[in-house]
C-alpha cells in the first residue's frame, strides 16, 4: 500500500477528531460562551449539515482543479477554521467556524476517496479505502478521547488548537507525498459527464443502501450512554471504556472489510447486516444484562464498520466515469444516515419505548438496508460487472 494512502488516512483522522470530539466539549463550551447545552449541541448538527450540503457542491466546484491542490486548499481552510474557532469570542462566531470546517471536511473527503482509488490497482481499492476510513475509526478510538482530555484539562479552545495543528501536519504530508498527477485520467473532467452517472438506478440504490446501513448502527449508538446507565445499570465511569470497546470492534471491522470489499462486496454487506440484526435483537431483549451488552457493543462496532469499504467501492464502481461526484454523494449519504438515525431514535424514546427500544428502530432500518442489498444483487446479476454480484 503506497505511503500516500496512509497520509490520506492521517488527514481523515484529523477531520474525524474534529467532527466527533465536540460532543465531549459541550458543557465547557456552553459555560464559556453563555449558551445552553442544547444550543451548544447545535454545533454538532451544523457540522453534519455542512457535510451533507458541502460534499456534492464542493466536488462540482473543484472538479477541474488538480486533486492535490484541492486537498491542500481544504486542509488549509480546515486549519484556519479551527484557529477561528479557538479564538471565537461568541457562540455565533464558533457556529460559523464549524460550518466552514464542515465544508472543508466534505470537500477533502470527496477528493481524498477518489484519489485513494487512483493510487492502487482495481483489486486493492477496498483495502485502500479501509486505510482511509480507518483514519475516521481511529479518530473515534484515540482522537476523540484525546481531544476531550485536552479540552477538559486545557480548556475547549486548546482542543481546537490541537486539531488545527494536526491538520497542518496532514497538509505537510499531502504536500510531500501525494503525487501531483494523482487521480488524473488523461481527460479533463466534465460536470455534465459526471452527472450522467446519476441516470443509473443502481447508483441511487447504492447510495440509499449506504444511508440505511449507516443509520442501522447509528440509531442505537447515538443513545449508547443512557442505555448503559439507565438500562444495563452500569456506572458512568464505564461509558468511556465501552466506547473504546466499540472503537476496537470498529477498527477490526474496517480492516477486515477492506479485504472483503475487493472480492465479495454484496456478500459482505448481506452477512454484516444480517449479523447486525441479530446483535440488535439481543440488545433489544437483553440490554439489562451487562455481559450480553458488552459483547453486543463490540460486535455492533465490528459489523457496522466491516461494511464501510464495500459501500464505498460499490458506489465508485457503479458510477464509472463519475468518481468525484460519486465519492461526494456517498459522503452525503453517510451523513444523512448519521443525522436521521438519532432523530428516529429520539422519536421512539419520546413515544415511550425507552432506550432499549431504540434497538428496534435500528432493526427496522437494518431490514430495509438488507432488502436494498437483495435488490442490488438481483440487478447486478444482469450487469457487466460480475464482482458486484458476489
Amino acid at each position: 500500500m503506497p505511503l500516500a494512502i496512509y497520509v490520506l488516512g492521517l488527514s481523515v483522522f484529523a477531520l474525524g477528531t474534529s467532527e466527533f470530539m465536540i460532543a465531549g466539549l459541550l458543557p465547557s463550551i456552553a459555560a464559556d460562551l453563555g449558551v445552553s447545552i442544547p444550543d451548544a449541541g447545535l454545533l454538532v448538527s451544523a457540522f453534519a449539515a455542512g457535510m451533507i450540503v458541502g460534499a456534492p457542491l464542493l466536488a462540482a466546484a473543484t472538479l477541474r482543479l488538480p486533486r492535490k491542490l484541492t486537498m491542500l486548499a481544504m486542509l488549509a481552510v480546515f486549519a484556519l477554521g479551527h484557529a477561528g474557532g479557538a479564538l471565537a469570542p461568541t457562540y455565533e462566531v464558533l457556529f460559523t467556524s464549524r460550518v466552514v470546517c464542515a465544508l472543508a471536511c466534505a470537500g477533502f473527503w470527496a477528493v481524498a476517496a477518489v484519489t485513494a482509488m487512483s493510487l492502487v490497482p482495481a483489486g486493492r481499492r477496498g483495502r485502500a479505502m479501509a486505510v482511509v476510513v480507518g483514519g475516521l475509526t481511529t479518530a473515534n478510538v484515540l482522537g476523540v478521547p484525546a481531544g476531550t482530555f485536552v479540552g477538559q484539562h486545557g480548556g475547549w479552545r486548546a482542543a481546537f488548537w490541537a486539531v488545527g495543528a494536526l491538520a497542518i501536519v496532514a497538509f505537510a504530508g499531502v504536500l510531500a507525498l501525494i503525487p501531483a498527477s494523482a487521480g488524473r485520467t488523461g481527460e479533463r473532467p466534465r460536470l455534465r459527464a459526471e452527472l450522467r452517472a446519476y441516470r443509473d438506478r443502481e447508483v441511487w440504490l447504492a447510495l440509499v443502501i449506504s444511508a440505511l446501513t449507516v443509520a442501522t448502527s447509528m440509531a442505537t449508538f447515538s443513545y449508547l450512554a443512557p442505555l448503559l446507565t439507565d438500562v444495563t445499570g452500569l456506572a458512568p465511569g464505564w461509558i468511556p471504556v465501552l466506547l473504546g470497546v466499540y472503537g476496537v470492534g470498529a477498527l477490526t471491522g474496517v480492516t477486515l472489510g477492506g479485504r472483503l470489499a475487493d472480492t465479495r462486496p454484496l456478500t459482505t454487506l448481506a452477512a454484516a447486516l444480517g449479523g447486525t440484526l441479530v446483535v440488535l435483537v439481543l440488545i433489544g431483549l437483553a440490554a439489562s444484562s451487562a455481559p450480553v451488552t458488552v459483547v453486543a457493543i463490540f460486535l455492533l462496532g465490528l459489523l457496522g464498520f466491516v461494511t464501510n469499504p464495500s459501500l464505498n467501492t460499490r458506489v465508485f464502481t457503479l458510477a464509472g466515469d463519475a468518481p468525484t461526484l460519486a465519492g461526494a454523494t456517498n459522503v452525503t449519504a453517510f451523513n444523512v444516515g448519521i443525522v436521521v438515525a438519532p432523530w428516529l431514535g429520539g422519536l421512539a424514546i419520546e413515544a415511550g419505548s425507552g432506550y432499549a427500544g431504540v434497538a428496534w428502530v435500528s432493526v427496522a432500518l437494518g431490514v430495509a438496508a438488507l432488502a436494498g442489498v437483495a435488490l442490488a444483487a438481483a440487478l447486478a446479476r444482469r450487469a457487466p460487472v460480475p464482482a458486484l454480484v458476489r
